[in-house]
């Protein structure tokens, strides 16, 4: 008799990620005090609206020379009990991982992204409810760009952050509804 393997995350809806993934500074990607810090925040919201409170958020980032490489650390380990050591303070990663507080809003502090045309941060989606993550992106500008141009206004406008004062750009997630977020198929 051959055994049945065991549901994954991917196959069981439910908010699994929370337990292992979250790291304590997931969301501090810029070295402590660079002056060109910025806040990308939001909440992550239901098809009604309702803020979700248990989403777990990935980001992945150009450095602002460019480069997409970035530095290893994000995960560091302690050597001598293999657990969490945090990020070493200096070097940008171009990685974070966040989690939604109880009202269902994250915030992330990196530095801006260089990439080539309109600077934008990838950002990935677990959520309860859904059996697969979803990619998007929070651009920090509007202006030409490939992706942006082959959409209609209105659905363009889902990927596109507002900045706000003292260097915060605000980002929404909407899983589904009016006003949904544009998500990204990669094949």
């Amino acid at each position: 008799m051959t055994e049945r393997p065991l549901p994954t995350p991917s196959h069981t809806i439910g908010p699994f990620y929370g337990h292992a993934l979250p790291f304590p500074g997931g969301g501090e990607i810029a070295p402590r005090g660079h002056p060109d810090t910025i806040t990308l925040h939001g909440h992550v919201l239901d098809g009604a609206g309702t803020p979700i409170p248990d989403a777990l958020l990935e980001f992945w980032q150009a450095a602002p020379d460019g480069s997409l490489t970035g530095t290893p650390g994000s995960l560091r380990r302690d050597p001598s009990t293999g657990g969490f050591l945090g990020r070493n303070g200096v070097d940008f990663t171009g990685f974070g991982r966040v989690a939604t507080d109880a009202d269902g809003h994250y915030a992330l502090r990196t530095l801006p992204p260089g990439n080539a045309g309109q600077p934008y941060i990838s950002v990935c989606v677990f959520a309860r409810g859904l059996t697969h993550h979803l990619f998007t992106r929070a651009y920090l500008a509007d202006g030409t760009d490939p992706l942006l141009d082959a959409l209609p206004a209105e659905r363009r406008a889902t990927l596109i952050a507002a900045e706000g004062a003292n260097r915060t750009y605000r980002f929404d997630i909407r899983l589904q509804g009016e006003g949904e977020t544009v998500f990204l198929e990669f094949q």
